[in-house]
């Protein structure tokens, strides 16, 4: 595609990249990006997916904004508390840059709608709360054949990785790492345990650097490792991860079929913020 005198100067430290250029813009134009979430990560995410120019995102969220979210999620206001997340991701986006289309999924994502969801679009990130939602996302994901680039929050922890189970070799899924739900108690909500809000701007951007990457095919995809940050302490650790050649849902006798919620989880959208260490 072509680009309009004002996109290539909307765009024009895009182009300048010799990574990028007017191809890799016109990719990001053209790319259909689904966002689970519009909270701690969504809102970072979001917004640089905006300002990057990804043609169409769309915003799955169930909840209305609260005055106790604006100590983190950015891409919410105070004159919109009360508002839908996915109303008020719209509004920001629609600030940011015009070129943008957001498509709203108000509700929650679950076994019966995720695949449906996820099969309309490119690039799947998934920003949500809970560990149903995320074995939820990454199932559909696996079946529908759409990239992942996953992040968690805990007090004062991070973590991003992408997932490509459906490629052949050691690609692994969310269920690599996590073969189950952490038990109860150990995995906390953001209310009981608190958070860094600026924590959730560092791990969001860093998804939407993932985003990015995959959709313009540049650098080293981050599938195969999992990215770690220590805020407190100021560390950063890369864990490589391999695909379980027992998981149920990508191993070599896999027993999942269809996208499942773990054994004993709520249903989605109950909080869990903390982030598992991931087993070994």
């Amino acid at each position: 595609m072509d680009l309009r005198d004002d996109q290539i100067e909307r765009y024009a430290r895009h182009i300048i990249l010799k990574e990028v250029g007017g191809s890799g813009q016109a990719k990001l134009l053209n790319a259909r990006v689904l966002v689970i979430g519009a909270g701690g990560l969504g809102s970072p995410l979001i917004l640089y997916l905006a300002a990057a120019g990804v043609g169409t995102i769309g915003v799955v969220d169930f909840d209305d904004v609260s005055l106790s979210n604006l100590q983190r999620q950015i891409l919410h206001t105070t004159d919109r508390v009360g508002m839908p997340k996915t109303e008020s991701a719209a509004a920001a986006v629609a600030a940011i840059n015009p070129d943008v289309q957001v498509v709203v999924h108000q509700g929650k994502i679950s076994a019966d709608n995720a695949l449906a969801l996820v099969s309309d679009y490119d690039i799947v990130a998934d920003g949500s709360d809970n560990f149903a939602t995320r074995f939820i996302v990454n199932d559909a994901c696996m079946f529908a054949g759409k990239t992942l680039v996953s992040g968690a929050l805990s007090q004062f922890d991070g973590q991003v990785a992408t997932f490509k189970p459906y490629l052949a070799g050691d690609h692994p899924c969310y269920r690599c790492i996590y073969r189950e739900p952490p038990p109860p108690g150990l995995a906390p909500s953001c209310a009981e345990a608190g958070i860094l809000g600026a924590l959730a701007g560092v791990v969001g951007s860093l998804q939407a650097v993932e985003v990015l990457k995959e959709i313009v095919g540049i650098g080293d995809s981050l599938s195969g490792g999992l990215m770690i940050y220590d805020a407190l302490y100021g560390n950063w650790r890369k864990v490589k991860v391999h695909r379980d050649p027992h998981c149920a849902l990508c191993g070599t006798n896999r027993t999942i079929t269809t996208v499942e919620v773990p054994p004993g989880q709520p249903e989605p959208g109950a909080p869990a913020c903390a982030v598992p260490a991931p087993r070994s």
